[in-house]
């Protein structure tokens, strides 16, 4: 058995030579050295797209296996003045494709003179993991914002599918938000009652989610920008849920 590595197409061929016949099998890379159980994060972001603008959320825990690794973990990032990205998967990855979209929206920005539009946002993402399919960013995403066509809210796989939606959410958690959102969530929300929803569908995933916890971040964007909320205004909405 001779195996022959080519960096240039990021796969592994396993020749099996017989005085008959020759197999040829493929295997991506991270087939070979990563298994699945390895793979595996957790996380809960959620967004949803409101009447007046989007709410973007997450919670803050990282961890490491059965290790929580850190407690005040950052997922939710400005990209810009009307964007932002919510990250699950492995940090670094995540860091870095936060910082890519910050400068690459910045630069259409300076030159064009002009917002990027969050379709834009998303397609670019998206054509950069997809650029990277066969050896691939670990991370799911969700960017949000508002545009001149209004909110929006894209889901990206890391195959660099990008999803439209009204409500998504992402992560270990993500089946619990579900649950909160399919019972709660109504057209024409406002920020306000988007910002309430957010915290109560985080607030379930943490409870049951041993990977997620630790404290919330959230944002919401609209015509007059991001903004984002304190750590005391969403315990403050926590101790109104629970009462």
């Amino acid at each position: 058995t001779v195996f022959n590595r080519s960096s240039a197409s990021s796969l592994m061929t396993e020749l099996s030579y017989t005085p008959l016949r020759m197999k040829c099998r493929f295997y991506p890379v991270w087939e070979l050295t990563l298994s699945e159980k390895e793979l595996k994060k957790g996380t809960t972001t959620v967004g949803l797209v409101c009447r007046d603008g989007v709410v973007m959320a997450t919670e803050m825990r990282a961890t490491m296996g059965h290790l929580i690794a850190h407690k005040n973990t950052k997922k939710l990032f400005r990209i810009s003045d009307h964007i932002g990205l919510t990250v699950a998967g492995l940090v670094g990855d995540a860091q870095m494709l936060a910082r890519w979209l910050a400068a690459e929206v910045k630069l259409f920005e300076l030159k064009r003179g002009r917002k990027m539009t969050i379709l834009s946002a998303s397609t670019l993402m998206a054509n950069i993991m997809n650029g990277r399919r066969y050896m691939p960013f670990w991370v799911q995403l969700l960017i949000g914002g508002v545009d001149t066509a209004g909110g929006h809210v894209y889901s990206l796989d890391a195959a660099g599918g990008s999803i439209p939606d009204t409500f998504t959410t992402t992560g270990s958690g993500s089946p619990f938000v579900y649950g909160v959102l399919e019972d709660h969530f109504r057209e024409g929300l406002s920020v306000a009652e988007g910002r309430e929803l957010a915290i109560r569908a985080l607030t379930v995933a943490m409870k049951r989610d041993s990977a997620s916890g630790d404290g919330i971040s959230l944002c919401t964007i609209d015509s007059s920008g991001y903004t984002a909320m304190d750590a005391a205004a969403v315990m403050k909405i926590q101790a109104k849920l629970a009462a």
